[in-house]
Order: structure tokens, then C-alpha cells, then sequence
């Protein structure tokens, strides 16, 4: 490749090509901007929640589905808010720190929350 262009930042593949305005992965296939990429091109890491939004500390967010607790007879029905979460690099992709009313604190996943 002559130009210069960044790897995919979902596989990280080096094999990228401009197409139009966009830059392509032909492994993955994902496509982004050519001038995109905001935090996630600096190296920071970006916590966006189940339709794109970008999550950041103190932020409130809505359960998009139920959610089953153990050790509860009832689970997180969806709807519910939560306020003030906290971003931390939990395990198995639970990335969201908070406290839910009725439950006490607990992991979320991003991709189970939207933005409020």
C-alpha cells in the first residue's frame, strides 16, 4: 500500500483501501471515515451503548431488556434507569459500574443500555 492509511480499528488489519470518502477492511468488512475515528484513532478507549452513543462517567442510562439476577426471584426489568454509572474495564464485557435500585451495586453491559 503507497498511501498511508490507518489500520481497521475492529480486526486491525493492515490491508485497508480508500474507497469514495471511506476507508474499507477486506477482511472484516467495516467501513468508516477517512477523518473518523475521534478517541478510538488517539488509542482511548470508547464505551458507546446498543445504539451508538458514546457512554461516559456519570452518565444515566435506560435497561433495554430484562436482565435475570442471581440470587433474585425477579430480574431487571426493561425500562429501568440507572444513574451515575461508572466506566471500568470489567470482565467478560461487563463494563458499566452502578447501582440499581432494589438490586445494590452491579456490572452492565454496554450493549444492553442506551443513553437517557
Amino acid at each position: 500500500m503507497s498511501e498511508n492509511l490507518p489500520p481497521c480499528p475492529k480486526c486491525s488489519s493492515e490491508y485497508t483501501y480508500a474507497l469514495d470518502a471511506l476507508v474499507v477492511c477486506p477482511e472484516c468488512g467495516h467501513e468508516w471515515a477517512a477523518g473518523d475515528g475521534g478517541a478510538e484513532a488517539a488509542g482511548e478507549r470508547v464505551v458507546r451503548d446498543a445504539v451508538g452513543n458514546v457512554l461516559s462517567d456519570g452518565d444515566t442510562v435506560t435497561v433495554v431488556k430484562a436482565l435475570k439476577v442471581k440470587g433474585s426471584a425477579s430480574g431487571i426489568k426493561a425500562g429501568t434507569k440507572v444513574r451515575n454509572i461508572r466506566l471500568v474495564d470489567g470482565v467478560d464485557g461487563h463494563d458499566i459500574d452502578c447501582r440499581i435500585d432494589g438490586f445494590g451495586a452491579m456490572q452492565l453491559k454496554s450493549s444492553v443500555v442506551k443513553k437517557a
